[in-house]
C-alpha cells in the first residue's frame, strides 16, 4: 500500500471518529429555534440550543413560546427549572400563558 493511500486511509478513520463522537452526546443541540414573546412583546428566537441544562428566558420573562427544535421542551415559572408545574411543549407546536397569570422564565429539553 503506498503512502498516499496510507495517509488517506488514516485521515478518513480519524474524521469518522470524531463524527462518531459529536453525535454521542456531547454537544447535543436542539436543531431548530426557539422563539418567544417577552411581555413587552419583544420576539427573541434562540437556534439550536444545547439540549442540556436549564434556559433562562428574557428577565421580564415570556407569554409566547414555539418550540420549533426537534426536541419536546418544558417551561417553568421559575428562573431555575425547579416548578412543580411545569408546560411540556411539543415539537413544532406553541404555548401562550393564560391572562393573568405569571410568565415563564425559563426551559429544559425533554430528552
Amino acid at each position: 500500500m503506498s503512502l498516499h493511500r496510507r495517509l488517506t486511509t488514516a485521515t478518513g478513520a480519524v474524521l469518522l471518529s470524531l463524527t462518531v463522537a459529536g453525535c454521542s452526546g456531547l454537544g447535543r443541540t436542539a436543531v431548530g429555534p426557539v422563539s418567544y414573546e417577552t411581555g413587552h412583546e419583544f420576539v427573541v428566537s434562540v437556534t439550536s440550543p444545547s439540549v442540556k441544562g436549564c434556559h433562562r428566558l428574557a428577565p421580564t420573562g415570556a407569554t409566547r413560546v414555539e418550540n420549533h427544535t426537534l426536541v419536546d421542551l418544558q417551561l417553568y415559572r421559575t428562573r431555575d427549572c425547579r416548578d412543580n408545574d411545569p408546560i411540556y411543549v411539543a415539537t413544532n407546536t406553541t404555548d401562550e400563558i393564560a391572562r393573568g397569570t405569571l410568565p415563564w422564565r425559563s426551559y429544559s429539553f425533554v430528552h
